[in-house]
């Protein structure tokens, strides 16, 4: 029995239409290719790239009265690593660099980009690559990731602390580009798996008042009010800041400043939280 032509092109109609309603309620088919847009106007295969991002170490940055200071957490996944070995902050120019948060190797794509356009700015220009000029070649790199069938979005996130040597009086600038290809300027910034708690931590600063070395303390802080030891791993704490004590020049925080303010941010939380707990027994 074969059924007759206006049957088939009934059943394939159903089929099609029934299809099309499990897919917009599941994402499912939608998120092929990061080309295509869902029936709400999603792009899944961006969404899963933030969700990597998310779901690895927290880092900050914050705009200092004094320049910029980015602070990254990096768990310890096991007690052989050699300290200082997969670094996630990285010098891109003498006046920029990066903080990078989700996949490491992801990320490393974005700094070997950013060293190349510090270095074609200079040499075509003969002065440093502008703050705002950086931010915008750099996410247009990591928009185009999201345009073609061929491609996967970075599963990483970039912070940049960069300065105008010529205007070096205004201040540093701190830039986030997203794995969107996003990109906006902020005064203080977070992302990673604390993000949210952070961005509310960071809203409590008073950053033109702040210099680096106090923002410094302040984001040691930040990151041990987030660690939960009970289910986190141990973590240690990246930094790097570029500011009027380095000239302008991004460089690595000395170890001994990391070491102090790390122990300065375990005692405040530990402070703060042998205080809550004098209260609720008054109560």
């Amino acid at each position: 029995y074969y059924p007759p032509p206006a049957l088939l092109s009934s059943y394939k109609i159903l089929l099609l239409l029934f299809n099309h309603s499990k897919m917009s309620s599941t994402g499912a088919g939608y998120d092929f290719s990061p080309t295509t847009y869902s029936t709400d106007g999603r792009i899944y295969q961006v969404e899963y790239a933030s969700k990597a991002v998310e779901n690895r170490g927290t880092a900050l940055g914050l705009n200092c009265k004094d320049g910029v200071v980015l602070v990254v957490e990096k768990p310890l996944v096991s007690k052989m690593l050699v300290p200082g070995s997969n670094r996630r902050i990285h010098n891109v120019g003498t006046n920029a660099g990066i903080a990078l948060a989700g996949l490491l190797a992801d990320g490393r794509q974005i700094i070997n980009r950013a060293r190349d356009e510090c270095r074609s700015y200079k040499d075509s220009y003969d002065v440093a690559i502008p703050p705002n000029v950086l931010s915008e070649r750099l996410s247009q790199y990591v928009h185009y990731f999201t345009l073609h069938g061929s491609l996967r979005p970075f599963g990483a996130a970039a912070l940049i602390a960069s300065v105008d040597p010529d205007n070096a009086a205004q201040g540093g600038a701190l830039h986030m580009i997203e794995p969107s290809g996003i990109s906006y300027r902020y005064f203080g910034c977070a992302v990673g798996k604390g993000r949210q708690g952070a961005k509310t931590e960071i809203e409590k600063l008073k950053l033109q008042d702040l210099s680096c070395r106090e923002g410094l303390k302040e984001a040691a802080k930040i990151l041990h009010t987030l660690h939960d030891g009970s289910k986190d791993k141990p973590f240690i704490m990246e930094a790097s800041w570029l500011c009027q004590e380095t000239g302008w020049k991004h460089q690595a925080v000395p170890a001994d400043l990391i070491t102090e303010a790390d122990q300065w941010g375990k005692k405040a939380v530990e402070d703060a939280d042998m205080d809550d707990d004098s209260d609720e027994e008054a109560k």
